[in-house]
């Protein structure tokens, strides 16, 4: 999820993820502005039947794991990149840590210290995004902004640079799609 990201546009609350949202975003790279829309699905498993349903004309999906939410981190592998495999083997995807704000937060390393965690290092990041086949790993803050218009650049050159095997997307309308799962 993309909590108190600005624009407005992007503020969901928890309530409101029972249905994909889509939030424009015009972003500019290689001095070409593009239209990147995103749609935030639910990650609960109540919807494990609808979610795959918003994946058709996706371009590009931003599998979401807050660093400092260990089990988020375990499902990408267990859970989003077996859906994503399954009902969009040819789209690129991307790996994002959010939430890097709270990696050094007292609050939250106690409370990870006493379950007996950690938060995920940028290392182990990269890692899975190796090892699942992403195009890249990336970490943001919502809160203090950093490192979100590399999520987006990153997202478009994803498209623009498609792998061999994958299948060309269209792009001529410089519109593009991107499923967020969290």
């Amino acid at each position: 999820m993309i909590q108190g990201l600005r624009p407005k546009a992007l503020e969901w609350r928890n309530e409101d993820l029972t249905v994909p949202k889509c939030a424009p975003i015009s972003v500019t790279v290689g001095g070409k502005q593009y239209l990147l829309g995103l749609y935030d699905t639910a990650g609960q498993e109540d919807y494990d039947r609808l979610r795959p349903l918003s994946y058709p004309m996706t371009d590009v999906f931003l599998i979401c794991f807050s660093v400092v939410n260990p089990a988020s981190f375990q499902n990408v592998k267990e859970e989003w990149v077996p859906e994503l495999k399954e009902y969009a083997p040819n789209v690129p995807f991307l790996l994002i840590g959010t939430q890097i704000d709270l990696r050094d937060d007292p609050k939250t390393l106690a409370r990870l210290n006493d379950m007996k965690e950690k938060p995920i290092c940028v290392e182990q990041g990269q890692k899975l995004a190796k090892e699942i086949g992403a195009c890249c790993y990336v970490e943001c803050s919502a809160l203090t902004q950093k490192g979100l218009k590399t999520v987006f650049d990153e997202a478009i050159i994803a498209i623009l640079t498609p792998k061999k095997h994958t299948v060309k997307k269209r792009i001529g309308s410089r519109c593009i799609n991107c499923c967020l799962i969290t």
